[in-house]
This record gives structure tokens, C-alpha cells and sequence, in this order.
């Protein structure tokens, strides 16, 4: 490349900076030392653009820096944000898997306990106001009687779904329910998980016994649960009736131990005696 040419562009080069400078210090005298405003109007057309692009190169670097802060400043936003969310997302996680934790471990129970609530019959809630246990009875009343729909027959359970009596004898506004104390209780139950059925029968005091027919080789032991098996149509089936406390004796609800119970509207049709 010709030397001549390099330095002859540098040299114009030189000489456009320079111009550039002196242009707005020139338009800057004028406007103060002698102000014509022709002149100033003039110049305006060629110093305003050549001041607005150098004060544009002069600014770039601050310009790309608040950028740059601004970016960073958003990235950060965006970074606590989406922890913030993450944990959400974890809480949330967890508590759907306590959810499903606690969905199985309730089917568990239920299939360990073989029982079901009947919510298909309808109901009505009654409060105890009279118990007698003399005489070897387990009888007691409730508030409710023909009046509220409550029949002979009807099953009584306390709110945990538990077997309290049957009515069998209704009023207008009361009712007679004979417990499962009673020493003329005769209920038909089946072990729990089993297909072996018995009967319990009360006998006056706080604990029933029980004696099973359609499996002479089942040996009974404390801790096995009952449930109501509906093998006359007496009773609704599966209602947690009690557990045996030893191989004869069943631990079961009492009169004294129940305030309110829930009457099960069942057609029994009379069959109890």
C-alpha cells in the first residue's frame, strides 16, 4: 500500500476530529460573544447532529453499563423468583404426597378393618337420655320416635360408626334401643378379613360373649375385630360391632358410654324380637 495514501487519509481524518471539536466551541462563542442568530441558525444544521453523534460515543459506554446493571438487576429478579417458585412447587409436592400417604394408609384401615360406612340408609341424630342396666337389661332412650320417622327395628351406632342397639319400641317422640349388652342381645357377626361368621350375645354385664358355628377349627384370641354380617337381614352389614377382649369376652359400646347416636333408617321388617 502507497505511504502516501495512509497518510494522506489519517491526515483527513485528523482533520474531521478537529472540526468536530471546534464546531460546537465555535457554536458556543458565537452564541455567547456574538450572538447572531443567523449564524447561530446556520450552524445549528451542522453542529447539532455532529454534537448529538459525538455525545452519543461519548455516553455509549454509560448507556451499555445501565444496560448491562438494569440486565442483571432483572436476571436476579428472575433467579429469586424461580426459587421462590421452586419452593412452592416442593410444598406443594409434599403435601399432595402426605395427601396420598394418608388416602392409602385410610384404604389400609379400612380393608384391614372390613368395614363400611352406611351412608346409604338414611339417618337422624338422637341424644340418650335414660339408661337401665338392672336386671340384667342394657336398655336406654332416645329423643326421637314415629314422630321423626324412627321405627322398631331401626339400628342405632354412635358418630364413629360403631353398633350401639336396636330400637324395639318407638313413641311418638322417644324410643326404646335394646344395647348390645342386653341380656337379650343375639347379633349374627362375622371376624374381621374372614369369612367366619357367629353370634354375640349380651349377658347383663359390660362385656358380651360370643361363640362361632361355621368354622370349628378358628381359634378366637383378644384383639380380633367384629363387624355386623347381615346373615338374617337384621342388621346392615359390615358396622364395627367391637373386639374380642379374650377368646369368649367382646369389648363393645355400653348405654353409659354413649351422649348422641345416629339412627340408620334399615328395614329390618320387624325381624328382631
Amino acid at each position: 500500500m502507497n505511504p502516501k495514501n495512509i497518510s494522506s487519509r489519517l491526515h483527513s481524518l485528523i482533520k474531521s476530529a478537529v472540526v468536530a471539536v471546534l464546531l460546537p466551541v465555535m457554536f458556543i462563542y458565537i452564541m455567547i460573544a456574538k450572538p447572531d442568530y443567523r449564524i447561530m441558525n446556520g450552524l445549528a444544521h451542522v453542529v447539532l447532529p455532529i454534537a448529538h453523534g459525538v455525545g452519543d460515543v461519548i455516553t455509549w459506554p454509560v448507556r451499555l453499563g445501565g444496560r448491562l446493571i438494569k440486565n442483571i438487576h432483572n436476571i436476579s429478579n428472575l433467579e429469586q423468583e424461580n426459587e421462590e417458585l421452586r419452593a412452592r412447587l416442593d410444598q406443594a409436592l409434599a403435601e399432595k404426597n402426605a395427601c396420598d400417604f394418608a388416602i392409602i394408609e385410610n384404604q389400609k384401615l379400612a380393608q384391614e378393618l372390613d368395614v363400611i360406612r352406611n351412608s346409604d340408609y338414611p339417618s337422624i341424630v338422637a341424644d340418650v337420655f335414660f339408661d337401665n342396666s338392672a336386671l340384667h337389661h342394657g336398655t336406654f332412650m332416645i329423643n326421637r320416635g314415629t314422630n321423626d320417622g324412627v321405627n322398631r327395628g331401626m339400628v342405632v351406632t354412635s358418630f364413629d360408626n360403631r353398633l350401639a342397639g336396636i330400637i324395639i319400641d318407638s313413641g311418638a317422640d322417644f324410643s326404646r334401643v335394646r344395647g348390645l349388652t342386653d341380656s337379650e342381645t343375639n347379633i349374627a357377626v362375622r371376624i374381621v378379613g374372614s369369612d367366619v361368621y357367629g353370634f354375640m350375645a349380651g349377658n347383663g354385664s359390660s362385656v358380651p360373649t360370643i361363640g362361632f358355628f361355621n368354622d370349628h377349627k378358628f381359634q378366637p384370641s383378644g384383639g380380633i375385630k367384629l363387624v355386623t354380617s347381615n346373615i338374617s337381614g337384621v342388621l346392615p352389614p359390615d358396622i364395627y360391632v367391637g373386639k374380642l377382649k379374650n377368646e369368649t369376652d367382646v369389648e363393645v359400646l355400653g348405654p353409659r358410654d354413649l351422649a348422641r347416636v345416629i339412627v340408620l333408617k334399615f328395614n329390618a321388617q320387624d325381624k328382631y324380637k
